[in-house]
């Protein structure tokens, strides 16, 4: 068992490390392919050298971060067969699909028109480049819908079916896994999220040409449309993070519990604006959750369901099966305890399937079936040993969604007073306060980000897929030593591709810096 747990957890932390890694390059893939293509409206509509010179700039960053964000990616996707092989095997017809046709057609399609982006400035059209950099910009966010529905998912399993015989999942009704409204929401969270990492991401190294005084209209250009889109795509992430939460209390309640430390739950429950947990709490002990807490009266209940006055039940409350509908009423459901036993119950009719299969008896595999359909939403349950089991780990969960949440109106407040100085008040850009303030925005925007990403992930965990599949289950027949030498060879792999984009990009940024753009006909 302890080898077990050991694959598990160096697989986990594999896995965790590469999409990390990945993460860092696909939201700034997303947002600056539409800075690029709104900045190649610009010229093409004026003509100007001007803005000739912003776009090829840019073009040029989000060209190195979208080479080495492929890098990463291709790697992240084998890991599914390499370490977790039983739940490819075991979902794969549905896991799958959504990500076939990510290669074959989004990818295909941004992987095309990004050669004319880059090479066809004298070979083809002003029109076709274009139109080849908006297909680019759409191509990337086409990527990430199929990558993300995937995901989503794996959170809210949808769309298929239980087939003894095969002894894997099965998909019956494909529009329902590629339109669930977890899948929805969260594609629109990460691609607005991407608008507003770029935005942020322009502004800053905007106010890098702004503090070597070197190109001051051409920072100011790029200061407004990635201000603009920046702003557009906090307030839409804000949006959508506002539907995302109200996915997470109906299909992922334990999970929300986690994101605020809350174990018992009340009507009218308030929200942890800021607040330190108490590190002896735990689900089975009466320990206070806080050491220290600020809270707003009535405001997860109202994050939750759009209720001020609604009940949001807490980890101990889940456990002990009290749950939200839907509609947003309280119920009482299977407690954990009972979704153990029910899990049970359905793996020992997977083996009686098995067993009457083996013998011929197609009176016993029907009832076994049977048997198998009605235990199977909590087939998951059966794996654990007990109901704390089901519990994330509250305290990155807590910290990671806070700090995104934090951050988020710090960065939104940057994205205003930025557009307000570029259009109203263009000397305040030379001062040095709001220069530094703008440049130190570049890496808050990605702890942002990456905390973002850690909430949703570690606060599902132990599945890897929604009560039908802890992680312990999904893992290859692997040794440890196997997985820690995969985990340190991607850690300086990665590590290199990190450290080898941000030198070029430096260097770019640098050059551009030096370059006499403001000096070109506007």
């Amino acid at each position: 068992m302890n080898d077990l747990m050991s694959v598990v957890d160096w697989s986990r932390a594999q896995f965790a490390l590469t999409a990390m890694y990945h993460w860092l390059f696909v939201p700034l893939t997303l947002g600056i392919s539409v800075i690029v293509a709104i900045m190649e409206t610009m010229y093409y509509r004026t003509r100007s050298e001007r803005w000739l010179a912003v776009t090829k700039f840019w073009m040029l960053l989000f060209g190195i971060n979208f080479a080495v964000g492929v890098a990463t990616g291709i790697i992240l996707e084998f890991e599914f067969g390499a370490n977790w092989s039983n739940y490819s095997w075991f979902v794969g017809d549905i896991f799958g699909a959504p990500l076939a046709i990510e290669g074959l057609l989004a990818f295909f399609m941004e992987s095309t028109f990004i050669a004319v982006m880059f090479f066809g400035w004298k070979k083809v059209s002003p029109r076709f480049h274009l139109a080849a950099t908006w297909l680019t910009a759409i191509g990337a966010s086409l990527s990430a819908l199929w990558i993300l529905i995937a995901n989503a998912w794996m959170q809210y399993p949808v769309g298929m079916e239980f087939d003894p015989a095969q002894m894997r999942n099965v998909m019956d009704n494909f529009w329902a896994v590629a339109f669930s409204p977890v899948a929805m929401h969260k594609f629109c969270h990460a691609v607005f999220s991407g608008w507003a990492l770029a935005g942020i991401f322009v502004i800053g190294v905007s106010c890098w040409f702004l503090f070597k005084k070197r190109n001051e209209a051409f920072a100011i250009r790029s200061i407004k449309v990635g201000g603009w889109v920046g702003l557009a795509g906090m307030l839409l992430t804000m949006w959508s993070g506002d539907g995302s939460a109200l996915d997470v209390a109906r299909v992922q309640p334990m999970k929300l519990a986690a994101m605020e430390g809350l174990y018992n739950g009340k009507c009218g429950q308030e929200i942890v604006a800021f607040g330190i947990l108490n590190p002896e709490k735990t689900a089975e002990n009466d320990a206070y959750p806080y050491l220290f807490d600020i809270s707003i009266p009535k405001g997860l209940s109202f994050l939750a369901t759009h209720k001020f006055d609604s009940f949001v039940p807490g980890i101990n409350d889940l456990i002990d099966g009290i749950e939200l509908t839907p509609e947003g009423d309280t119920i009482r459901t299977e407690s954990y305890a009972d979704r153990i036993a029910i899990g049970k119950k359905a793996h020992e009719a997977l083996r009686a399937f098995d067993a009457a299969s083996v013998a011929g008896d197609s009176t016993a595999m029907a009832t076994a079936a049977a048997d198998l359909k009605a235990n199977y939403r909590y087939f998951g349950y059966g794996y654990l040993q007990s109901p704390y089991d089901a519990v994330p780990p509250v305290a990155l969960t807590f910290y990671s969604f806070h700090i995104m949440v934090t951050l988020g109106g710090a960065l939104l407040l940057v994205l205003i007073l930025a557009l307000w100085f570029a259009y109203r008040k263009p000397g305040t850009l030379r001062n040095r306060l709001v220069q530094w303030i703008g440049m130190a925005s570049i890496p808050l925007v990605w702890v942002c980000s990456q905390a973002g990403w850690v909430t949703a992930e570690v606060g599902r965990q132990p599945w890897i897929i929604q009560d039908i599949m802890p992680c312990s289950a999904a893992i290859s027949d692997i040794s440890v030593s196997t997985v820690q030498i995969t985990f340190w060879m991607f850690a300086a792999v990665f590590t290199a591709f990190l450290a080898a984009e941000i030198g070029i990009m430096l260097r770019q940024i640098s050059k551009g810096s030096k370059s006499d753009y403001d000096s070109l006909k506007s």
